[in-house]
């Protein structure tokens, strides 16, 4: 079959970038690790051998997915305006990596570079200096159309891209994908904020809001490089299936130093064998307890009542115990931890007696202060004053001691709140406490009062929604030098203690002026999905805008009631037909369901992969979700039991409706509802 010329010279175009982007790792390979030491060496190979990795060509994609053609500004490029002539263009291929030929000019320049703003922004009332923007279409690594946009040109028709929305709806299957060739303009706006803005984005279903913090992650890291490679980049997500799905995005971007993890893995530091309830883990998640540990951490610092004797030689040093007295009271007020402080105390008591042994006649000196300071007798008397603690022990003394919690939480928690922290009945030792997830969290506020929890360059927190306040200052001390990318919806707070407003969580995460950005075109969900679940949304987030699909895909929505002893069958059924065509098939039903459904399939032969919140199977074309753990993930195809069960899970209406309208958002392109109960009103036809 013969092709257009044009399209052909792109083909050549990409041909010469597959091999300059050989040449560039067979260079690299040909590097010898010479360093000054053995140490120095391994470090040296290691970095060769990650660089020769990044070079390794996907036959299954194209090194570009889009070109831009710019007016030449000689101001902008330095070029001489002699030479510049009249009209001339400048051309550059945009893809997920950099590749220069030998002479090191640009073949292919990587997404994120300054130049590949404008393919994302440039439009007809801004055109950025861009003559023409040519998106192509690309199947299994071969150029097979291109579109282009002439941005100059006000007699061309502005139309929608075909190639766009083929690539938005293409069928998926295994993790999710990267979204660098479908970048909307409000979208590369979040990705491109600078390093130390702090930024939390409020987006609807299908807006895209996970890929743009991913995005966002994999354009700090390059434009910053060597203050986040150093400082460390962290990605948070409500459970490990939601990690899974989303783990492939930043290594296909060439960023694989990035950590993952979910809120209990960040925060647990002892074993999870207890259960709260609703009432007592709500309460342990408000910000109030985060005074009370402080309280309860610098309760321990006592006054002195004795003075300080040190026999040293010939003589006894005595510091009267009301200057120890000062002492302490100076390093409660200095804002720093209590163990920073407790170390201090040392020194402070060495030179105390110190200025005595200069009163004295004497001339000692630095070695002398720090042999004071070391002694066993200063050492034991400081340790009777300012005792070492450890956060297990402070939380076990806290929640087993009465008198304890009413002292720290006196004016702050009533008596019946006080009543819902204390165990009813005190295990013998902290080894036998069965400490719950939210006592998890308590312990991370105690050893922060105790130790400065050390800051990461940037933190990626999804779903922050759901987080509680002191799940939110957890996560806060993590990026408190740092800077941090907040995703989620407040319509999709399913947890207890779900935010209604973004303002009082950025607060709590200590970053109060982080600029709050709103995300309402879905580009993934389509206008049929996303206009049924909208029904619910004046009951469970009144005020809260309806997202709009701006897909010209309308997509399919099916809703059939099926008698009950059939609901199963029916759902094989549905399942096996769908499995005929490409594409991803999510089966969310309530998570008491699971085991059945899963047999069911399993029964008629149908291959699946099972979803949980410790884990995530997602390389398989068929997934069984609980509905607990939909939350993140998309599909092509959505197959949802029984809403009704789903609902009625939960501990209350909203929260019932709210997990539902996450669930009926997952679908990318249908979404098949089946039931044998009554609908919630709201969806009722």
């Amino acid at each position: 079959m013969s092709v257009a010329p044009e399209l052909q010279r792109e083909r050549d175009h990409l041909a010469r970038a597959r091999a300059e982007l050989a040449r560039m790792r067979e260079q690299t390979l040909s590097l010898e690790a010479h360093g000054g030491d053995r140490v120095s060496s391994e470090f040296l190979a290691t970095a060769l051998h990650r660089r020769a990795q990044s070079l390794v060509d996907d036959p299954t994609s194209t090194l570009f997915f889009g070109r831009i053609d710019r007016c030449v500004d000689t101001a902008v490029t330095g070029a001489d305006p002699a030479a510049a002539s009249p009209g001339s263009t400048e051309r550059w291929y945009i893809g997920r990596r950099h590749v220069a030929d030998a002479a090191g000019d640009p073949v292919v320049i990587d997404w994120r570079a300054e130049v590949s703003t404008a393919f994302y922004r440039a439009s007809r009332t801004a055109p950025m200096g861009v003559r023409l923007r040519r998106r192509f279409g690309i199947d299994r690594g071969t150029l097979t159309a291109y579109e282009d946009e002439h941005l100059t040109d006000p007699g061309e028709a502005t139309g929608t891209s075909d190639i766009l929305a083929g690539e938005i709806e293409r069928p998926r299957e295994g993790p999710m994908r990267d979204i660098v060739a479908t970048i909307q303009p409000e979208q590369d706006v979040i990705v491109r904020s600078d390093v130390a803005t702090t930024i939390c984005v409020q987006g609807a279903p299908g807006t895209g809001k996970t890929a743009v913090g991913l995005h966002r992650a994999a354009w700090l890291l390059y434009a910053f490089r060597e203050r986040l490679a150093r400082a460390g980049v962290l990605v948070i997500g409500p459970n490990r299936a939601f990690l899974d799905h989303i783990g492939a995005v930043l290594p296909a971007l060439g960023e694989v130093e990035v950590s993952h993890a979910t809120i209990e893995e960040l925060l647990t530091s002892v074993p999870i064998r207890g259960v709260d309830s609703v009432e007592a883990a709500v309460l342990k998640g408000d910000s109030r307890l985060a005074d009370v540990l402080h309280r309860a951490v610098w309760s321990h610092v006592r006054l002195p009542t004795e003075a300080l004797v040190l026999p040293r030689g010939a003589h006894k040093w005595r510091v009267p115990a009301h200057e120890v007295a000062d002492i302490v009271q100076e390093l409660r007020t200095r804002g720093v931890r209590y163990e920073a402080a407790r170390q201090m105390l040392a020194h402070r008591l060495a030179h105390a007696v110190l200025l005595q042994m200069e009163r004295a006649g004497d001339s000692p000196d630095d070695r002398v202060q720090d042999a004071v300071a070391r002694s066993a007798v200063v050492r034991r008397y400081a340790g009777t004053v300012w005792p070492a603690l450890e956060p297990r022990t402070v939380l076990f003394e806290l929640l087993g001691d009465h008198d304890a919690l009413a002292r720290a939480a006196d004016g702050l928690l009533v008596e019946d709140e006080q009543r819902l922290l204390r165990w009813s009945s005190v295990p013998r030792s902290r080894g036998s406490a069965r400490w719950s997830a939210a006592d998890a969290v308590l312990l991370d506020e105690v050893r922060d009062h105790l130790e400065r929890t050390p800051s990461l360059g940037h933190v990626v927190l999804d779903e922050a929604q759901d987080l509680s306040p002191m799940q939110l200052r957890a996560v806060g001390r993590r990026c408190s030098t740092g800077s941090a990318t907040v995703l989620g919806d407040i319509a999709q707070g399913t947890t207890p203690w779900a935010t209604d407003s973004w303002a009082s969580s950025m607060r709590h995460l200590g970053k109060p002026d982080g600029h709050i950005e709103v995300l309402d075109r879905g580009f993934r969900v389509p206008a049929t999905v996303i206009e049924y679940a909208a029904q619910l949304l004046p009951a469970m987030a009144p005020g809260l805008g309806a997202p709009v699909s701006v897909r010209e895909n309308p997509g399919r929505l099916d809703i059939e009631r099926v008698a009950s002893d059939a609901l199963l069958d029916r759902l094989v059924s549905a399942v096996h037909d769908s499995a005929l065509r490409p594409g991803s098939i999510g089966v969310i039903v309530a998570d008491a369901r699971v085991p059945d459904v899963a047999q069911a399939l399993s029964n008629q032969g149908i291959e699946h992969g099972l979803l949980g919140a410790d884990h995530g199977d997602v390389q398989h074309q068929v997934d069984v979700v609980p509905a607990s753990v939909a939350k993140g993930l998309e599909f092509d195809r959505v197959v949802v039991l029984e809403p009704s069960t789903i609902a009625a899970a939960e501990p209350d209406e909203r929260t019932g409706l709210r997990r539902l309208y996450v669930i009926l958002t997952r679908a990318v392109s249908e979404l098949t509802v089946l039931h044998a109960l009554e609908l919630p009103e709201q969806l009722a036809p």
